[in-house]
């Protein structure tokens, strides 16, 4: 069905309910933004370009800190470095609950490690923490992991012989298997049909959670829930995802060796057996397979569309690759495999790794969290359970910490002399309480699989650096680069 025909269901279908429900009204004292109209909510201060642009308009008038209705919804967005910081750092705990992606809450519903809120998140988190340290997020054994894995691309990337290839597939293999390694205890090869399957699912799902359609969808769930469109692909992706993971625990619980645990899921199934006398026991079957799919999905996706979008940028800036090229020769020469204790001596491609993550602006509005009670923030009344966008493209293009925002540029991590610089804005994982899971695993991923592939390969295009569009394909709750073609030149 046209997106224009459910729109203008949705409108009818609001405008019926008008004399019912009546004007949207908030608890509390949210912060100032666009008037709402009854059901639509601020639907006209919305444009084609998608929610971050229509954000960014409504900031240039109402502030850092404002409130937008999606539907009959009030959300609060944070926009600047100072603001988001002043949320999700200096009341973190606040700030700490979860609020919900209407395209994805069928599946999620409140449940696993990323989606939760309150005690349960709490405790998920704790666990998965320790455990994924246990089974390679400490640097040494997630380290030998990556080493592993970037071989077997090098491997794969020579029998192109310089052919130009799409890397999305790749990139998502190499990264997949290290997070499926952790939770799952193996690897698969780069051709094994099951695997590319469940990859191509979250591809698939990837790109359809950041369309314009799921944009809309977020205005009016409850209307458009009730239609054909995307929103119902995504759900049945994700569920036939979630029948390999059940299918999976049910082999490890089949198999469970109690004095041997291998894996995520059996430390996991071991804790279940241990509390299951526990009323109040967040460590049931429901938990475990949302978590492993939240696991599995962003471990897989975030990482390496960050790859592709980087190497997207090297073939842009090619004097930017050598450079790197030049580093690596310097302090790792080529015989040697790159190491984590590396990143030390290589300033300018750590740079270009923050650089990369930086201008990418991989989660542009952020994911959504909520207050967990009564909240007091820069004079306003935010009551509990209010959502909240922190909007992360805010701060990774804040002029005020980056001199040329809308460019890419390393030096903005650079220092005077050369160094790697912090910088108070680069929050590409988002901060505080609920900064990702696995944000170790990815900065170590990164380093090692840039270091390994330009160690190895020079990269080309078949088209001119001036020609290269960075404009990405979809950009709405994640930011979707451009297909595109390299070739990998081996030294």
């Amino acid at each position: 069905m046209e997106l224009s025909v459910l729109l203008l269901l949705a409108l009818l279908a609001g405008f019926l309910l008008l004399m019912v429900r009546g004007q949207p009204k908030a608890r509390g004292h949210l912060p100032p933004g666009p008037r709402p109209l009854p059901i639509l909510g601020n639907l006209l201060q919305m444009d084609r370009r998608g929610l971050l642009s229509s954000f960014m308009r409504i900031r240039q008038k109402h502030g850092d800190v404002f409130t937008v209705y999606l539907g009959r919804k009030p959300m609060v967005m944070l926009c600047g470095t100072e603001a988001i910081r002043e949320a999700l750092v200096d009341q973190g705990e606040a700030f700490s609950g979860r609020g919900t992606i209407a395209v994805i809450e069928p599946i999620f519903r409140d449940y696993g490690v990323v989606f939760a809120s309150g005690e349960r998140w709490k405790a998920l988190r704790r666990f998965s923490l320790a455990t994924m340290r246990d089974f390679g997020m400490g640097e040494r054994s997630v380290e030998e992991r990556i080493q592993e894995e970037a071989q077997c691309l090098v491997e794969e990337l020579r029998k192109s012989q310089g052919a130009p290839l799409d890397p999305t597939f790749l990139f998502q293999c190499i990264t997949s298997n290290i997070i499926c390694s952790i939770v799952f205890g193996e690897r698969f090869d780069y051709k094994d049909q099951q695997f590319l399957r469940l990859l191509d699912m979250f591809y698939q799902s990837f790109s359809l959670i950041s369309s314009f359609y799921s944009q809309v969808f977020e205005l009016f769930p409850d209307i458009l829930k009730h239609f054909p469109g995307t929103h119902r692909q995504i759900s049945k992706n994700l569920q036939e995802v979630l029948d390999y993971i059940s299918h999976s625990v049910e082999k490890h619980r089949a198999t469970l060796d109690p004095s041997a645990p291998r894996d995520f899921i059996d430390v996991y199934l071991l804790r279940m057996e241990k509390e299951k006398s526990n009323q109040q026991m967040e460590f049931h079957h429901k938990n475990l397979t949302i978590s492993l799919l939240s696991l599995f999905f962003g471990g897989t996706e975030t990482s390496s569309t960050t790859l592709r979008y980087g190497f997207l940028i090297l073939l842009k800036y090619p004097h930017v690759a050598e450079k790197v090229q030049k580093e690596i020769e310097e302090v790792i020469g080529l015989h040697r495999l790159p190491t984590l204790d590396d990143h030390i001596k290589m300033p300018y491609t750590e740079a270009v790794i923050h650089e990369i993550q930086r201008f990418s602006d991989l989660l542009p509005i952020g994911v959504p969290h909520k207050v967990t009670k009564d909240t007091l923030f820069r004079g306003y009344l935010l009551p509990k359970n209010t959502e909240v966008y922190p909007l992360l493209s805010s701060a990774l293009h804040d002029p005020r910490y980056f001199e040329k925002p809308d460019t890419f540029n390393p030096d903005h991590f650079l220092d005077a002399n050369g160094a790697l610089k912090k910088n108070e804005a680069f929050m590409p994982f988002s901060i505080g309480k609920r900064i990702c899971l696995g944000e170790g695993i990815a900065r170590n991923e990164l380093f090692l699989f840039f270091t390994t592939i330009l160690q190895n390969f020079s990269v080309a295009s078949p088209m001119a650096p001036k020609d290269i569009d960075l404009t990405p394909k979809e950009s709405g709750v994640v930011r979707i680069p451009p297909t595109y073609q390299i070739s990998f030149l081996p030294h």
